[in-house]
């Protein structure tokens, strides 16, 4: 699957907000999508290093609209949560020389409230 079908939009609620001062970021994706695509996905698509991916499948509920009872559909929600902390990493290179990487990552997603 392409990234873009995977990741199908942003979950904007209360706790998904104040879930992004510690880098976790809730979006909902493609029912089949394992945590490794959403992963690959994610870092595809924003540029971001991911950490962790958690996922739950959201049960649809009991509707009704006057006599016909119906029920809404089930879907699937990731909680994403990205590496915050960029510091260059250094490492002993040939002759014993130390040597800095610096990491071409973003520390949040920009994109992710429409801004």
């Amino acid at each position: 699957m392409v990234a873009e079908e995977i990741i199908l939009g942003p979950v904007v609620t209360e706790k998904s907000n104040a879930d992004i001062q510690e880098g976790k970021y809730t979006f909902k994706v493609a029912k089949n999508a394992t945590k490794i695509q959403i992963k690959n996905a994610v870092e595809k698509l924003f540029e971001v290093k991911v950490l962790k991916v958690n996922t739950l499948t959201v049960k649809g509920k009991e509707k009704r609209v006057r006599y016909v009872a119906g029920k809404t559909p089930d879907w699937k929600k990731a909680i994403v949560t990205i590496d915050k902390n960029l510091s260059d990493m250094k490492y002993l290179g040939k002759g014993g020389k130390e040597v800095k990487i610096s990491k071409k990552y973003k520390d949040s997603i920009d994109k992710f409230l429409g801004a």
